[in-house]
């Protein structure tokens, strides 16, 4: 193909694209290497080269821009296991201790993606490289990267940066303005305490029965009343343990498990968060024709003054409420409502939980063709890539100068990207013994007799460390085999 033909290709290209992707056309044109290199990228989320998912977020505007450059995927997964199910005592492959093999294997990934909890044993096992080298070579900025996701690469190497993450998402506490100016208390602001939201919450609950609002919930969204799992948002920053690192010893009869636990327990004696609707009223009212699709959301239905909300689910929100205003939905009053971080404790005053990243990536520390691997990472956590990514309403871009809010809205966006993630370790253990998460259960059955008034805190956790203590050495023993039943006091 001659220059003249190879252009006017490029030129339809582009002019088929929409205009944000012009400045991929415009990346590419400015390409001069033509000497073919090849570029092995691996996972340990199990993606392959047919998922169009993967190869839509991370790999089509690289390859675009960069046709010298042909990208490999090294599988992680085994192929025969991907779509049936295991026979018995048949385990699956573990795509994370499949990607380590690789990584030191004779024809090694020179790019690898890993989930967030898997960064630290990577980087204490040195099967990473230090990008510092690099983005001061290249005068890569970084100082635009918002700290929920700089901060938190940065605590799992140490202050060191061993890894780039292009898209993110977090939570953020909502709250509903008018409920809050109907009952003459201020609006929260970032940062609060968890015991300054609860003192708000105290303020604005009030009510009985069916009509009580409510001034906080750990969701929008009725929760059916599981406290244990929901306020998991509210532990996870304290970084409890239930069992010791090797899995064989319980460690939750202890002083802070009993705060926490007494803490959310007189959430719910004193009424500050939602009780669980009543299943059978709700088909009582559907029946008389009195049917609310609101009725399940209780910040939409202003049952709730606060609540913790996802980044994601920030555009079904506003949908709803412009779909029931629209449809004049009969007891709904459109309200105003802005976000604010989620809230802190004194211990951990820039941690919040909840905060996922969508494609960690970084170099093998024995990748081949390093300096196509910094230039892959370069381009897709880069200004130009993030400005063509920002218009997701599921993930945030992790470049601050493109994270706006969608749709002529208008609030406090910056508040879900201010606190970094809860340091986290790999869950290694979970996927050796997966039986573990039957330890996790036997600490919901304790919190809901405490609840329910049968159970005083410490001596449910003293029973649960009991219980868990007996179902861990059944798990060491063996690992796979179905567990006996623990009796239960």
């Amino acid at each position: 193909m001659n220059k003249f033909s190879k252009n006017a290709l490029l030129l339809s290209v582009c002019g088929a694209l929409t205009v944000p992707m012009l400045s991929a056309c415009t990346i590419k044109s400015a390409s001069s290497d033509k000497s073919q290199h090849v570029l092995r990228i691996a996972t340990s989320m199990g993606y392959n080269p047919e998922d169009d998912y993967f190869r839509q977020r991370f790999t089509e505007l690289f390859e675009f821009a960069n046709p010298n450059i042909k990208l490999e995927f090294v599988p992680t997964t085994d192929p025969n296991m991907m779509y049936a199910r295991p026979e018995p005592n048949q385990k699956r492959t573990d795509p994370y201790q499949k990607l380590k093999e690789v990584m030191q294997g004779d024809n090694p990934p020179d790019v690898v993606m890993v989930g967030y909890e898997q960064l630290s044993d990577l980087i204490g096992n040195n099967m990473l490289t230090d990008l510092s080298a690099n983005i001061t070579k290249d005068k890569f900025d970084t100082s635009d990267i918002v700290p929920a996701v700089i901060d938190g690469l940065k605590k799992m190497g140490d202050g060191k940066l061993y890894a780039l993450a292009p898209t993110f998402s977090s939570s953020a506490l909502i709250y509903n303005k008018k409920m809050f100016d109907d009952a003459g208390v201020p609006y929260p602001k970032d940062k609060m305490t968890w015991e300054e939201v609860f003192d708000l919450s105290r303020r604005l609950s009030k009510g009985d029965g069916e009509n009580r609002k409510y001034g906080f919930s750990f969701s929008t969204q009725n929760m059916g009343g599981d406290l244990y799992y929901a306020s998991q948002v509210y532990s996870a920053p304290l970084q409890l343990k239930t069992f010791d690192d090797k899995g064989e010893k319980m460690t939750v009869d202890s002083d802070q498990w009993e705060q926490v636990w007494k803490t959310l327990l007189q959430l719910k004696t004193e009424k500050l968060v939602p009780e669980q609707q009543e299943q059978a009223a709700m088909r009582a009212k559907m029946q008389a024709g009195e049917y609310n699709p609101l009725q399940y959301d209780d910040f939409l239905s202003s049952r709730v003054a606060m609540a913790i909300i996802n980044y994601g689910q920030i555009n079904q929100l506003t949908n709803q409420m412009k779909s029931a205003q629209a449809q004049n939905l009969k007891g709904f009053t459109p309200f105003e409502w802005d976000v604010v971080t989620l809230p802190i404790h004194q211990q951990a005053p820039d941690m919040g939980g909840y905060i996922y990243m969508d494609g960690i990536m970084g170099i093998n520390a024995k990748a081949q063709n390093v300096e196509d691997a910094w230039k892959y990472i370069k381009f897709i956590n880069s200004e130009e890539w993030a400005k063509l990514k920002s218009s997701s309403t599921y993930n945030l871009v992790s470049r601050k100068k493109y994270i706006k809010p969608k749709d002529g809205l208008n609030f406090h966006i910056e508040a879900f990207t201010m606190l970094s993630p809860v340091p986290m370790t790999d869950n290694k253990l979970y996927r050796e013994k997966p039986n573990l998460y039957q330890v996790n259960s036997i600490g919901q059955q304790k919190f809901q007799q405490v609840v329910s008034g049968n159970l005083k805190v410490r001596e449910a956790l003293k029973q649960w460390a009991t219980e868990g203590d007996v179902m861990l050495q059944q798990i060491k023993e063996n690992p796979d085999a179905p567990l006996k039943p623990v009796p239960m006091k």
